[in-house]
């Protein structure tokens, strides 16, 4: 998977992991078993009545509100990696 990952880096992604957890920020490395990002919102799904397809969307629209310089995600976590301009608003 990591192989893949190198091409989004430097890009504002959305990290989906197998979790109640959604990452958005810039992926700043893809580095042994670690995806580095900075600037990024990290948000607990179960903290919230919003879904995470919504969440992600509002972000899209409205500009990622990053709570963290930096965050590492663990790539066995990691179920789904996009762009965050890929995600399609409707």
């Amino acid at each position: 998977m990591s192989g893949s990952l190198t091409d989004f880096v430097g890009q504002t992604v959305v990290v989906d992991v197998d979790g109640p957890v959604v990452y958005l920020g810039r992926l700043a490395a893809v580095s042994g078993e670690f995806l580095l990002m900075e600037d990024v919102d990290v948000h607990n799904l179960g903290d919230s009545a919003t879904s995470r397809e919504r969440y992600v969307i509002e972000a899209k629209k409205l500009g990622i509100r990053p709570n963290r310089k930096q965050a590492q995600v663990r790539l066995a976590r990691v179920v789904g990696v996009s762009r965050l301009e890929d995600v399609i608003e409707f």
